[in-house]
């Protein structure tokens, strides 16, 4: 049985509002507004228990730490700003990856990642620079 605690509960909402993958210490940053004082350690028990509950998906972007989002969400795919390190999700899926695949071979699942500069660190590359 769960016990329902309001850094629990914390940490479940700053999940629900980030509304894309993140990280612990993106967690712990986002869960402060709601349970100030939460602790690292009680978010990394947090985000295990609730992964092993199902109500968490690991979001696995080559190279990076592991990153968490709910596992309830329909299919999609994710963007990885290479400037901030920041994740996003991208609705919809181009499909048709089982013509792709060998004949004899049973295709059971695909990711897909894209890659570039989020719209923010974008807007960053092109401001001029002082001289």
């Amino acid at each position: 049985m769960q016990r329902k605690t309001g850094q629990r509960e914390a940490i479940k909402r700053a999940i629900r509002e980030a509304e894309r993958p993140v990280g612990p210490l993106e967690i712990r940053d986002l869960a402060e507004a709601y349970s100030p004082g939460v602790g690292i350690a009680t978010i990394y028990r947090t985000v295990k228990s609730l992964l092993e509950t199902g109500w968490l998906a690991p979001v696995e972007i080559p190279g990076g730490p592991t990153l968490y989002e709910l596992a309830a969400k329909p299919h999609h795919h994710h963007f990885h700003c290479r400037e901030c390190g920041k994740v996003f999700e991208v609705h919809g899926c181009a499909g048709h990856f089982q013509k792709m695949t060998p004949p004899g071979f049973q295709l059971e699942g695909h990711e897909v990642i894209l890659r570039g500069l989020c719209d923010q660190c974008s807007a960053k590359s092109k401001v001029p620079q002082a001289s």
